[in-house]
């Protein structure tokens, strides 16, 4: 097993070593074309259902999108992203509505072992069909859509004007690492203490509002109170449930909440909402959550 860093210099130690075959699993880089020539068949396991999701995060770009299912394709490796024929792709694989990128990652590289065995085991009986991409008759807008690429810092934000379910989904494909964030600017609507750093790791969405009189806030609106955190999407809200404060490990989030008593609702610094500063959660202060 090899992962080599300086791709010029490998070409010239595989044509030493003159292997058959080669394979290659999430390794991210594009492989020279003196490197692919060095090798009869190179061999690519790739966690999508190509040509769909081609790129550098199939996984987790397919969770951001709400996809219900996957597959494992192994292609042969040509001078393209993701583009060379077929040798073998499993049957459509269901994904499961709160699986994350962590799980279905170690599911699928479980899946991926298995059928890079029996691919292997059909070239050695001279058994191995290639088939082109373009055979499966994949719509070429639907293709281009789906490309990716790393993953940048700002994919980590949930969009603010984002639906619940898409801010769900995007928390999916981040967790357990690098974790989702909520935007930047965040201010207390009373009150100067600013909400402790988190990333969060899991989150349903909810049609109750956490305001018993059922007013409105921005979308990107934070509410906190009495072992709950809710996020304003465009639609719905967002029901935090298990974070990671910064230098700390995963929890719930009423423990987090318990914690550090926060009692606040937190806005956007773009947007001014009237009445918004009389929205303190205290119970002193009236039944203001639904609950």
């Amino acid at each position: 097993m090899l992962t080599p860093v300086r791709l010029r210099d490998f070409a010239a130690e595989l044509a030493a070593l003159a292997p058959e075959r080669c394979v290659v699993a999430s390794y991210g880089r594009i492989i020279p074309q003196a490197a692919l020539d060095a090798v009869p068949l190179w061999l690519n396991i790739h966690p999508s259902a190509l040509p769909l999701y081609r790129g550098a995060t199939p996984i987790q770009s397919a969770l951001r999108d709400g996809r219900t299912e996957t597959a494992v394709s192994i292609i042969a490796m040509d001078a393209g992203m993701d583009t060379g024929d077929l040798l073998a792709q499993t049957p459509p694989l269901p994904i499961d509505a709160g699986e994350t990128y962590g799980m279905l990652h170690d599911r699928l590289a479980v899946v991926g072992a298995e059928l890079l065995g029996a691919t292997l085991a059909a070239d050695a009986r001279g058994e191995l069909a290639r088939t082109p991409q373009a055979a499966r008759g994949v719509d070429a807008d639907e293709i281009a859509q789906t490309l990716t690429r790393p993953w940048t810092k700002n994919d980590r934000v949930l969009p603010p004007y984002a639906t619940a379910r898409a801010a769900v989904d995007r928390i999916r494909a981040l967790a357990p690492k690098p974790g989702a964030q909520l935007i930047a600017g965040l201010r207390p609507a009373v009150g100067t203490t600013p909400l402790p750093p988190f990333t969060i790791l899991r989150a349903h969405e909810s049609r109750e509002s956490p305001l018993a009189d059922g007013r409105d806030v921005p979308s990107g609106t934070v509410v906190a109170c009495r072992g709950y955190l809710y996020v304003r999407a465009s639609d719905n809200w967002i029901v935090v449930d298990e974070v990671v404060p910064a230098g700390k490990s995963a929890m719930p989030i009423d423990a987090f909440a318990a914690g550090r008593r926060i009692d606040e609702v937190f806005v956007p610094e773009d947007d001014v909402v009237d009445g918004l500063g009389a929205l303190r959660f205290r119970e002193r202060g009236g039944a203001l959550l639904a609950r």
